[in-house]
């Protein structure tokens, strides 16, 4: 319980939608970057991080209230982390010129949680 009483999971389930939330925003913000600032060689794949950012960022708002146990809070950090580094990883190529060696591990993560958050769900 925090200092107001509240269980860690509410709060945790709290923090997972409130992340959606901020995630989804900064994808639309991305996007119209993406398509009205950004070199035309770099477009495909900053959209492609927002429309990654966007899908998760509003699973993750609409999911967390669902999270009734540790499973189902692991699926949603999974989750995140995942879309973090797949897009982030997608986003550096385009901004930065780096690699984009974290994709792949961020695209494990994303199929990872999505089968835990399914395996989770059958559980009641």
């Amino acid at each position: 319980m925090n200092s107001h009483g509240t269980p860690a999971f509410v709060v945790y389930r709290r923090y997972f939608a409130a992340v959606g939330g901020l995630l989804a925003a900064l994808a639309v913000a991305l996007s119209a970057y993406a398509m009205h600032a950004a070199a035309p060689e770099s477009q495909a794949r900053m959209l492609q991080a927002a429309i990654f950012a966007f899908a998760h960022g509003v699973a993750l708002s609409a999911l967390a209230p669902l999270a009734q146990r540790p499973t189902g809070l692991l699926a949603l950090a999974m989750l995140l982390g995942g879309v973090l580094l797949f897009s982030g990883s997608l986003l550096a190529v385009a901004m930065l010129g780096l690699p984009s060696t974290l994709a792949p591990f961020g695209g494990a993560l994303m199929i990872g949680g999505w089968l835990l958050h399914a395996y989770d769900r059958l559980r009641g």
